[in-house]
């Protein structure tokens, strides 16, 4: 019985029928992305279908929360992708912050800069569409922003077309700490939105309802441009990021290894800032790396003697630090970023893949001893990830 003590029909009424219901177009939306992960072409099991399910319902969750609190006239910045959030290959350490903008109107973002290694914003004019990339207006980071002595600083901006605000906070450490931001328009400031509508709140389920459609769409779109036409179990030699983020690098591919085999990925250690390696399903999202270590940065990884940085991805432990988890996928996606270069990046800055029997890993590890890790002191490591990504979430 409802906290009111009155039966439910009494308390608020009689629901309408469904098709009048102004949740119909989200109800629908939902069945139809659900129909979209069960058709999806990569899946091979049970499991895959699961995670496709549990990928919607963050798509859900999302959606739902941009289309009900985005507001261009009263602006929030807002997150949509985070550990239970996932879309786009989601990179583990990163914090992405979002609002939506209107062309001609000038908005302000303060904040106060944390020790994070890089903060950056981007202005996209247009969305992400299953053939399409939105152009990016603007693209820079916390570099060209004048920051006071306390960390403190304030950015103004007026768009061109109407479109979405990115913020990116990337930890190379995850024990720094993150910082603040927010955002507002100059010419709203201090007002507050009406109160809303019965056509507004009709319109916000039709928004949530595209919105849902379009990222299923868009995601299991993406890699075929980006990734599948590769050579599988390779990673191409590091280039500048599309999209417009002008200081980021990376190196892209995909992987398809049995239970007893294993890739190592060899690199030189370099002097980027930032440097973050990670491992994402199908589903084009990160696996993941709360519980588990599916993706190495630079506080995280270990860097042999002679220089280089040796990776083991595969299905069973190695015993080895830098083993990066598979979680049970056969296939997925490789990723490494490079972030807050002052230099071009080369081919002889960029990994070389080897894929080996899981039996061999020792013998393609020169410092195969040094590389070597207790199960308790593994242990510590997971229980770091997951101390550290709370204190991140809650910070």
């Amino acid at each position: 019985m409802p906290l009111s003590g009155l039966p439910h029909s009494e308390s608020i009424g009689t629901p309408p029928s469904i098709a009048n219901m102004l949740s119909d177009p989200l109800a629908r939306a939902i069945a139809a992305a659900e129909e979209l992960v069960a058709t999806a072409p990569h899946i091979q099991d049970e499991a895959d279908l699961l995670e496709g399910l549990q990928y919607l319902a963050g798509g859900i969750s999302a959606c739902t929360h941009f289309a009900f609190n985005q507001h261009p006239d009263h602006p929030f910045l807002l997150t949509g992708t985070g550990p239970f959030t996932k879309m786009g290959l989601d990179n583990p350490d990163t914090l992405y912050f979002g609002t939506r903008m209107k062309g001609g109107r000038e908005y302000v973002v303060t904040g106060s800069r944390g020790t994070t290694t890089d903060l950056s914003f981007q202005y996209l004019a247009g969305e992400y569409t299953a053939d399409s990339v939105p152009e990016s207006e603007v693209a820079f980071d916390d570099r060209e922003l004048d920051i006071a002595p306390d960390g403190s600083f304030e950015w103004r901006f007026e768009p061109k077309r109407s479109g979405q605000l990115v913020i990116r906070e990337v930890y190379n450490d995850w024990s720094e700490r993150r910082g603040s931001l927010a955002v507002h328009r100059t010419d709203t400031a201090g007002t507050a939105p009406p109160r809303p509508t019965r056509d507004e709140v009709r319109n916000q389920f039709h928004s949530a309802a595209d919105e849902l459609i379009n990222r299923v769409q868009t995601w299991l779109q993406f890699p075929k441009w980006f990734y599948l036409n590769l050579p599988v179990n390779t990673l191409v030699a590091p280039r500048s990021t599309p999209g417009g983020l002008t200081t980021q690098y990376s190196s892209a591919g995909h992987y398809d290894i049995s239970e007893d085999q294993a890739l190592v990925i060899s690199l030189p250690a370099n002097d980027a800032p930032y440097q973050g390696f990670q491992l994402g399903s199908l589903w084009y999202i990160s696996l993941d790396y709360i519980n588990h270590q599916t993706s190495l940065n630079g506080a995280q990884t270990q860097i042999d003697p002679d220089g280089m940085i040796r990776i083991v991805v595969a299905h069973q432990n190695p015993g080895v630090t830098n083993w990066v988890e598979t979680l049970g996928h056969t296939r997925g996606y490789l990723q490494f970023r490079w972030q807050r270069l002052a230099r071009e990046m080369t081919a002889a800055d960029g990994p070389r893949v080897e894929v080996v029997e899981f039996a061999a890993v020792p013998d393609a590890l020169p410092f195969y001893e040094s590389n070597k890790i207790s199960e308790g002191d593994w242990l510590e490591r997971i229980a770091l990830r997951q101390r550290q990504i709370g204190q991140r979430m809650l910070g």
